[in-house]
């Protein structure tokens, strides 16, 4: 396991910083039950010239935990469900970068 890795799992398990979640492929099928990093950056949008703050959830997950991640998938973190509009590798390839809207 590379230092990387270590710190992503140590992350994960953090009380403060990682969050329980369950996954489910395609939002149906078996949950499978996992822990999270979740960030909610604000990003700056435009709607008919106009510029708009638009909340976003993005969740960084495991490679080795979840070793595919695909839109429309979906992540319940607690009462809230979020699904997967695109997901990205991190640049050491250890953990997803999951986009996802509420």
């Amino acid at each position: 396991m590379s230092a990387f890795a270590a710190a992503m799992d140590a992350l994960a398990a953090d009380p403060n910083i990682g969050a329980d979640a369950s996954y489910r492929a395609g939002g149906t099928g078996a949950p499978v039950l996992l822990r999270v990093v979740r960030s909610a950056p604000d990003r700056l949008g435009d709607a008919f010239g106009t510029s708009v703050i638009q909340a976003s959830d993005v969740l960084t997950v495991a490679i080795a935990v979840l070793p595919a991640v695909d839109a429309d998938d979906t992540f319940t973190l607690g009462t809230d469900i979020l699904t997967v509009q695109h997901a990205e590798r991190d640049a050491a390839g250890i953990a997803w970068r999951a986009f996802c809207r509420r």
